[in-house]
């Protein structure tokens, strides 16, 4: 199944912000180059500290509220200003950082699709999980429909994770994640995705 063509579900955003997803600014963006063209998605994974969930470590990291003496781990992460557009509680809960019509600090150091700096054109999506772990199907659905709903405004034409675009340096969000089970529910060309992950 081919998405709409971009701007088909114009009702669903508002200058980059996606009415079903819970808005909370961060400070951590900018603008995208003029030329962008936003069409890729980035799939991360994060829980702070490291396999913990259910806490708002990740709301207050994205947000530059995060109290570096609050866990031992922290202090390895202190200072790090970093922002993604969205992010998925493992209950499938959503939450928006960023306009998708900005740029988000999530992908770093990173090249895909014979482009370097991801970030100028791309969506960054956090899964609450651990590097490697598995997730959960409310974590799925919940990505997969943001995932349409982002090719129903913007080009998208690739989906990678952290460790495709970054090799050797990032590893989320790793062995866990089902590939295969994201594109059956989205539709997708097996092209879209990352070779060999389908």
């Amino acid at each position: 199944m081919t998405p709409p063509a971009p701007d088909a579900g114009a009702g669903l955003w508002d200058a980059g912000w996606y009415r079903f997803a819970r808005r909370l600014d961060s400070p951590n963006f900018g603008p995208r180059p003029e030329a962008a063209a936003v069409d890729l998605v980035v799939v991360h994974s994060i829980s702070l500290p490291p396999g913990v969930y259910g806490g708002d470590e990740v709301q207050r990291l994205f947000t530059n509220a995060l109290d570096w003496d609050a866990h031992p781990y922290f202090k390895s992460i202190e200072g790090m200003q970093v922002s993604a557009h969205f992010y998925i509680r493992r209950d499938g809960g959503l939450w928006q950082f960023v306009s998708c019509d900005r740029r988000a600090w999530h992908a770093g150091p990173s090249s895909w699709r014979g482009r370097p700096n991801c970030n100028d054109d791309s969506v960054g999506i956090e899964l609450e999980g651990l590097e490697g772990g598995t997730f959960e199907q409310e974590q799925y659905e919940a990505l997969a429909s943001v995932c349409a709903a982002l090719a129903q405004h913007y080009p998208i034409r690739h989906v990678a994770g952290h460790e495709h675009i970054a090799p050797g340096r990032k590893k989320d969000p790793g062995e866990g994640f089902d590939w295969a089970l994201l594109r059956r529910n989205l539709g997708w060309p097996s092209g879209w995705f990352p070779q060999g992950s389908c």
